[in-house]
């Protein structure tokens, strides 16, 4: 399925995928959001793990073909990440979201009464360094609340196309 430019589409090869998740160490059965979920590179494995999954993808065609490959194993939410409505139980999150939402997000995932338990994002460097840094925006906030840290690089070549800045594992954890 050929994707325009502007969609800012990059899935993470299988290898990565399957890496983020099991890196993410879920709980069976934990509600887990794959933000971006595109053709579902992540979704796919957080299934295989045992996890209940909402797979949050906007664009029309790629949400169908989610719903179409795990039918009736996973709920798919038609929606803007930059809008999107977070679970009032706990949560994770695994994914790797449109770059362009990477601000929003971080807010709403951080934002006071979000139920976020961990979350393992793949996200360009200067985001993660941005938001692990001293200067974090709000982190006087939400600092008491949530641990955010750098994890590992991934590399222009684990993503089909490749992204044009380089990317890094963001992980978050509940204190």
């Amino acid at each position: 399925m050929a994707t325009p430019r502007h969609w800012g589409f990059n899935q993470l090869t299988a290898r990565t995928a399957q890496r983020l998740v099991a890196d993410a160490r879920l709980p069976t059965g934990a509600l887990v959001l794959d933000i971006g979920a595109g053709l579902g590179a992540i979704t796919g494995p957080l299934v295989d793990a045992g996890v209940r999954v909402i797979a949050v993808e906007l664009h029309p065609g790629r949400a169908a073909l989610l719903e179409d490959r795990f039918a009736g194993r996973i709920i798919v939410a038609r929606t803007d990440a930059a809008d999107l409505r977070l679970p009032r139980r706990p949560f994770h999150v695994v994914a790797n979201p449109p770059y362009g939402i990477t601000t929003a997000l971080m807010r709403r995932l951080l934002h006071p009464g979000s139920r976020l338990v961990t979350a393992h994002l793949v996200l360009p460097d200067w985001a993660v360094h941005r938001w692990t840094g001293p200067n974090a925006p709000g982190a006087q906030r939400w600092s008491r609340t949530f641990h955010v840290s750098s994890g590992w690089p991934i590399s222009r070549h684990e993503f089909r196309p490749a992204p044009r800045t380089g990317s890094r594992l963001l992980v978050i954890r509940r204190r």
